[in-house]
């Protein structure tokens, strides 16, 4: 990039994006109201996300289905499909890197891209509606772009225009398209902050772009420096094609069909989670050493509990062992909505540097030839023969987002 030269920088947001891959899938949904949710049998599951038909009639995500069906009875319900999502995700990446190597996914369905050498300015608009209608034409998906200096003001941007917008914020335009907005719609400001915020009688961007600084930090600590800098268009963060690579935990998660105090379910779905934690440090080529698990009781009161492990582990059922020795220290017997398993103090394995003694090279030694013999017989058998829980068989919703196949679109 040239010196001193102004950037640009794109924001690309994909417009209710399991709903909208789902219609592209099936053509029949177009022009109906569609919600994907992760129990579409069970009244009491969530909704995901849904497409501008169902939201026009109300249903909101977080929502119960019976209450979306309560305001949309002609609302059509579907499992998600997060295999069909990736690919999705990934040809998008595809089509994004085609214009510039400066590409920052952020998740699934979303990303940053420097274009500044890419384009001359003049053609800025033009490069944004010709991607934006690629991936429509190619992909039959929407999408919103936000164009700004920084990543900041792009995100703001992306979100002001939807479904298929464009909207371009330049620091000129922040007085009158950024500080009018209630501050609880800042990206960057949960709602917590926001109540803070508004308690201090800071109910706008622009009252918090002109706010005292001293003042926010007392509330705020550092963040409100930075809140306050964002909302006057301050962001000299860089568009970091390396940033989905740097992670510290591997974990995933699961809501339940209904809430439970089976032990035998319990523990497939823990067993089920351990296996799909596994596969994802396989890919990465990580290992970590210490296991955290997260336990949502019926009232949605959450805890997590961890344990260090003098170790480093990748193996499931290493990392199943000490999640069951948490869970049997710390359920209360109350019956449990959501299960996960994190494994923290991630490393990749070509970091690690493990010092073997003879002892411990011994038992490792040993283990690879269990794990061998128990991956032989899985391929025979189909499952796991050591494993006597009852496996749920179907790929389930994770509650938690994967960013770790991310990066697969440059492969």
């Amino acid at each position: 990039m040239k010196a001193n030269k102004a950037r640009i920088i794109f924001h690309l947001d994909m417009n209710s994006f399991y709903a909208s891959v789902e219609m592209a899938y099936n053509p029949a949904f177009k022009g109906k109201p569609l919600a994907v949710a992760g129990n579409p049998e069970e009244r009491r599951g969530i909704i995901i996300t849904s497409n501008y038909e169902a939201r026009a009639n109300g249903v909101k995500t977080t929502m119960p289905i019976w209450q979306a069906k309560k305001l949309c009875p002609d609302l059509i319900v579907v499992r998600p499909n997060f295999d069909r999502y990736r690919t999705a995700s990934r040809e998008i990446f595809k089509i994004m890197y085609g214009i510039t190597p400066f590409v920052e996914p952020v998740s699934i369905d979303e990303g940053y891209m420097d274009i500044t050498d890419a384009v001359e300015v003049d053609k800025t608009l033009q490069l944004a509606e010709s991607l934006q209608q690629k991936i429509k034409n190619d992909l039959d998906l929407p999408c919103s772009i936000g164009i700004a200096p920084n990543k900041f003001l792009a995100k703001m941007a992306s979100d002001m225009k939807k479904p298929m917008g464009i909207t371009v914020l330049r620091k000129r335009d922040i007085p009158e398209k950024l500080w009018p907005l209630p501050v609880g719609e800042m990206y960057g400001v949960g709602k917590k902050t926001a109540e803070k915020l508004i308690s201090i009688d800071i109910n706008t961007i622009g009252e918090l772009a002109e706010a005292d600084v001293y003042r926010l930090k007392q509330i705020l600590g550092i963040n409100g420096e930075r809140l306050k800098n964002r909302a006057n268009g301050m962001d000299l963060r860089p568009v970091d094609p390396d940033a989905v690579n740097e992670f510290k935990s591997i974990g995933s998660s699961e809501t339940l069909p209904m809430d439970t105090t089976d032990e035998m379910e319990i523990k497939g779905l823990f067993s089920a989670l351990a296996e799909n934690v596994e596969k994802r440090m396989k890919r990465k080529q990580a290992a970590g050493r210490s296991i955290q698990i997260t336990i949502r009781y019926h009232d949605r009161k959450t805890i997590t509990r961890s344990k260090k492990i003098p170790n480093f582990i990748d193996k499931k059922e290493e990392i199943l062992k000490v999640a069951l020795e948490l869970f049997e220290l710390h359920w209360n017997k109350e019956p449990i909505r959501l299960l996960g398993i994190t494994v923290q103090d991630v490393e990749e394995k070509q970091n690690i540097v493990q010092q073997l003694d003879l002892f411990t090279y011994k038992k490792d030694a040993e283990k690879e030839k269990l794990y061998s013999a128990i991956e032989e017989l899985t391929q025979k058998l189909g499952k796991n023969p050591f494993i006597k829980v009852k496996e749920n068989v179907k790929e389930q919703p994770r509650t938690s987002f994967q960013k770790d196949f991310l990066d697969d679109f440059r492969k």
